[in-house]
């Protein structure tokens, strides 16, 4: 399949570009950062998101979705990126869904799909225990009762978690502590007694939350696919999740580049605007190629996801370690050929920087990708 977006593909790339640069560009951003926004994000843009249908992209037509799939949600999440636009469209829309969607029974899919699709309810994935992401090191236990399961434990790096109506928990049924197998999955309502949800706010001011389960009982109609089964389900929400983020950062590193490039036309130093500059002008020309590779891999993940195809973890490896590096030295170059400028918080640039350093982490950093690479082609 060609590496390139269909027609109509195009015409929701730039319906979502209009939308978002119109309704939530970087300064929407800054103004939920500076007021210390208690959401975190605009629960009107998210009303907005829904009526554009942006909430179902992934959840099918019978359930009030769209029916459509993984590479029109990489474009939303792209022109995400490009404005820095904080929703909870990755957790809930791509990732939740996703798990749902895969694992969930009939129940659970007319329970939760069309509320996920309406917007009108907000799911997350809550897997990690470590300040590094490990999905297969799950510790928090959940105890098998007569009427259900006890979930004991906790998790980090939830993301929206303090806004979340039901949180999609990795708990461990059996097993020791860094099995695949014996890994349970479970829909867990957010007010359930004994969930405590603290929200974080990271470094680039979007949400995430630390989430503690003390004695949290759970009936046997909230575990979603198989008991001790639930390694699949995650990986396919991890790997949905994981593309996505790809994509998110390759909005940032693009928007970052063309901000760069029209800052080296407009510089003058010299008597010349500095784009003159021959050193500089090979930069850009390297950042340039860089951001092509990275496309090329993440709508190449999009695509596999959509396929099915068997080397779907390996193309989402490669396209979240391309773009994790290529969106830090997007945002690098445009820091430094910024000058000193580029370093003030009245200048945008910075929170793209951010924004690509906590992008990084969400789902595994280069490195673990790399290492997943490795291991997919048994180096």
């Amino acid at each position: 399949m060609a590496l390139v977006l269909t027609e109509e593909q195009g015409m929701l790339r730039d319906s979502a570009s209009v939308f978002m640069t119109e309704n939530a560009p970087v300064s929407h951003l800054r103004k939920l950062r500076d007021s210390r926004d208690a959401t975190g994000f605009s629960r009107d843009l998210w009303a907005a998101f829904a009526d554009m249908g942006f909430t179902g992209i992934l959840v099918p037509e019978a359930h009030g979705g769209l029916g459509l799939g993984y590479v029109e949600a990489g474009v939303v999440m792209e022109e995400i990126g490009r404005n820095l636009t904080a929703s909870p469209f990755l957790a809930s829309s791509v990732v939740a869904v996703t798990a749902i969607r895969q694992v969930g029974s009939d129940a659970q899919q007319q329970r939760w799909l069309p509320a996920l699709a309406s917007g009108k309810s907000i799911a997350t994935l809550a897997v990690d225990e470590q300040t590094k992401h490990k999905p297969q090191h799950i510790a928090m236990m959940a105890t098998q009762r007569a009427d259900g399961y006890t979930l004991n434990g906790s998790k980090t790096f939830v993301l929206d978690g303090h806004v979340a109506d039901v949180l999609i928990v990795a708990a461990r049924t059996s097993g020791a502590t860094s099995d695949t197998v014996g890994i349970t999955l479970f829909l867990v309502d957010a007010k359930t007694p004994g969930v405590e949800i603290e929200r974080i706010v990271m470094v680039d001011a979007h949400n995430s939350a630390r989430v503690v389960f003390k004695d949290v009982a759970v009936s046997p109609d909230a575990v979603l696919g198989p008991v001790d089964g639930g390694w699949a389900g995650l990986q396919a929400a991890l790997n949905a999740g994981r593309a996505a983020a790809a994509a998110e950062l390759l909005g940032v590193a693009d928007e970052a580049f063309k901000r760069t490039v029209s800052y080296l036309k407009e510089r003058k130093q010299f008597g010349q605007t500095i784009g003159e500059f021959q050193g500089l002008q090979h930069r850009a020309a390297m950042l340039y190629c860089d951001l092509e590779l990275a496309r090329a891999s993440v709508i190449k993940a999009l695509q596999s996801l959509d396929e099915a195809a068997a080397p779907v973890a390996l193309s989402v490896a490669i396209a979240k370690a391309r773009a994790g590096t290529t969106a830090t030295l997007a945002v690098q170059e445009g820091v430094q050929m910024h000058g000193g400028m580029g370093m003030t918080d009245e200048f945008e640039m910075g929170f793209f920087m951010k924004r690509a350093r906590v992008l990084q982490e969400f789902f595994g950093d280069a490195n673990f990708h790399q290492n997943q690479l490795a291991m997919l082609r048994q180096y």
